[in-house]
């Protein structure tokens, strides 16, 4: 049932593959993979897998149930011999549905990990710095943001991100991403945003008393007005250089 699943699962991402070839895309944007929707779909796959094996075991359970149920009170049973045969494919079969199952959901989790790892080539990147209890963004032209990031639309955004205190982590839920930021480390999660929209960041690393107090958001601005909010900023900051 599985194997015919994983068939009919290629068939269609090939379908869809060769559909989306005739649209007219930019290269740039055609070979940044969307992590979300895959770990989304992955999701699904855990859920419909685990219901499906649960629901052929509760049919096989409710069987046994009625056909050796107790049919009088007096009614005594009796322990018949198993065969070799029967013993094995009683401990066997079941064992090999579930390790197949999660032996194939553990590899599409793992090969989704290292897309996700690999940055694409000209994302926008910031640096952040977490502490008790902001997310401080510097972009590439000096200009700061604290607890709101703003980025464009339709371009790749990676984060390098590190710690002044302790231990926090960085969690963006719409884009399904989560990474921990950490005194004396560099670490780095990226995103794709494709529409613009406000999204909510919480740190997911309980990191004191205000643990709870520190969120922030994630604004995707269309590309010409995030250009120009960059443009005006990185005056703004030169201007103040320049008078100090």
């Amino acid at each position: 049932m599985h194997k015919l699943g994983m068939t009919g699962l290629s068939l269609t991402s090939s379908l869809f593959g060769f559909i989306a070839s005739l649209l007219p895309t930019s290269g740039f944007a055609k070979d940044i993979p969307d992590n979300a929707q895959g770990f989304d779909h992955l999701w699904y796959e855990v859920m419909v897998d685990i219901t499906i094996i649960g629901v052929i075991f509760a049919v096989i359970l409710v069987y046994f149930m009625i056909k050796y149920r107790r049919r009088s009170p007096d009614q005594e049973g009796s322990q018949k011999p198993m065969s070799a045969v029967s013993a094995v494919g009683w401990s066997v079969i079941p064992v090999f549905m579930f390790l197949a199952d999660d032996l194939y959901l553990a590899a599409s989790g793992w090969e989704l990990y290292n897309d996700y790892r690999n940055v694409p080539e000209n994302a926008f990147e910031v640096q952040m710095e977490a502490a008790m209890w902001t997310w401080d963004y510097t972009y590439p032209n000096g200009a700061k943001t604290y607890n709101e990031l703003r980025v464009p639309a339709g371009t790749p955004v990676v984060i390098r991100m590190t710690s002044r205190d302790t231990l926090h982590s960085h969690y963006i839920p719409d884009f399904r991403i989560k990474e921990d930021s950490m005194p004396g480390r560099v670490t780095y999660i990226w995103f794709y945003p494709q529409e613009p929209g406000e999204h909510v960041v919480t740190c997911a690393e309980y990191c004191g008393l205000l643990h709870s107090k520190m969120y922030g958001k994630i604004t995707v601005m269309p590309e010409d007005e995030f250009t120009a909010w960059y443009k005006n900023e990185g005056e703004n900051l030169e201007q103040a250089v320049a008078l100090n």
